[in-house]
């Protein structure tokens, strides 16, 4: 287990960050910033706080101590108008401001961005929403489930006998967050080095999302063509499948390029695979999957999943088990990167999460502080626009804080 590294020097030290975004692609886009220095403040509403503590694996909020490491937690009821008044307050010294409420939403609290940008021009302010500030669809709700059906990506996700596939993962959540946390450097660099005031970042879930299908608006402007679902296997790439190994494991192969392919064939003991005009290529392989896939797939089934991977390591093959999250946990290459870290927990004595990424080599990031309690910060961060431990008890008996 390692200790959080409490004062580590990062590269975005002196960044403050208020984060009223809630459950995962704020969180998700925050989170990389706290990761490399930036304070994040996490404001969070009195009593409930974000929705990410509610999402519970056997009664722990595993995703809020992922997701909310190195952050800070204020409590404010923006409902109020002393709680907005301390928000403008906290802008005032902020660099970056985040929120994923309904569009329209911050107009009709009084903090538009044209508002906050009164009490710091400098300052960025990261929209976040399922369907964009604008539109025929912006004030609809929008979850990343219903983004990942709109976006194309379940269509094409699946098996061509059975029903589109949803991510089991909140998939565009997680992308539009790392979109975020790039645009939001963006535009700090503009500031920083060009004298210019901040701006507004619209940021759409839907349009994340889309960006990371493919060329299948291309395809189809061009061609007609429409994606269909092939499980395992891809429209652009042959062999590229799963297979199962003797002993009941799985292995994932990729032969991507000509030479891969001749490698792999040269492994499963047919070397003179491509010289067939069924096979010679690419666009070959693809008219003929099943005939291309047999000779590797009768062969990994004669192998164990060790055996087949050291033939296929020998060989210098594109080839993976398929992993289990103890698999994964358990594997050597996982360890020695440190990719997984057991820190520190009051509740759960330490929890597994995942290292901070990328690595860095002169100014990594660090993990410095656990996931906050609800309002664990209020006193502390309010302090900084001189607010006194007395004044703090009275907004939270009114219900400000």
């Amino acid at each position: 287990m390692i200790a959080f590294q409490t004062g580590a020097a990062c590269p975005l030290d002196g960044i403050t960050v208020l984060d009223l975004s809630r459950l995962v692609a704020g969180n998700m886009l925050s989170l990389q910033l706290a990761d490399f220095g930036a304070e994040v403040v996490k404001i969070e509403q009195p009593g409930k706080g974000d929705p990410l503590r509610d999402w519970r694996i056997k009664g722990s909020s595993l995703f809020w101590k992922a997701y909310a490491r190195n952050k800070l937690s204020l409590t404010l009821n923006l409902r109020q108008a002393e709680a907005r008044t301390l928000l403008c307050s906290l802008v005032e010294k902020a660099h970056v401001l985040i929120e994923n409420y309904r569009p329209g939403t911050l107009e009709e609290m009084g903090l538009a961005p044209e508002v906050l940008h009164t009490h710091n021009p400098d300052l960025v302010i990261v929209r976040v929403s399922g369907w964009g500030q604008t539109g025929p669809y912006a004030h609809r709700p929008g979850f990343g489930t219903l983004v990942e059906g709109m976006s194309g990506y379940a269509a094409k996700t699946g098996f061509a006998d059975r029903e589109p596939v949803l991510p089991p993962i909140a998939l565009a959540d997680m992308i539009a967050g790392l979109y975020g946390a790039y645009a939001t450097m963006m535009a700090l660099r503009e500031v920083e080095l060009k004298g210019r005031s901040g701006q507004v970042i619209d940021l759409s879930l839907l349009e994340a999302m889309h960006s990371v299908v493919g060329c299948d608006a291309a395809a189809f402007a061009a061609f007609g063509l429409i994606p269909k679902r092939q499980g395992n296997r891809s429209d652009i790439t042959s062999p590229r499948n799963v297979f199962r190994t003797k002993d009941g494991r799985w292995i994932s192969i990729s032969g991507s390029i000509q030479s891969m392919a001749e490698r792999l064939y040269a492994a499963v003991g047919v070397p003179d695979m491509t010289k067939d005009p069924r096979f010679a290529t690419n666009s070959a392989r693809l008219a003929n999957n099943d005939e291309a896939e047999r000779p590797i797939r009768d062969f990994i089934a004669r192998h164990d999943l060790a055996e087949s991977l050291s033939i296929f390591t020998a060989a210098e093959v594109t080839a993976a088990p398929v992993y289990e999250i103890d698999q994964f946990m358990a594997d050597r290459h996982v360890r020695e990167r440190h990719i997984l870290v057991d820190v520190p927990d009051e509740e759960m004595g330490s929890v597994t999460i995942h290292n901070v990424l990328p690595q860095l080599s002169r100014t990594p990031g660090a993990l410095r502080r656990p996931a906050p309690a609800l309002g664990e910060h209020t006193e502390t961060v309010l302090a900084r626009i001189g607010m006194t431990g007395a004044q703090v008890a009275e907004l939270r008996a009114k219900g400000v804080v």
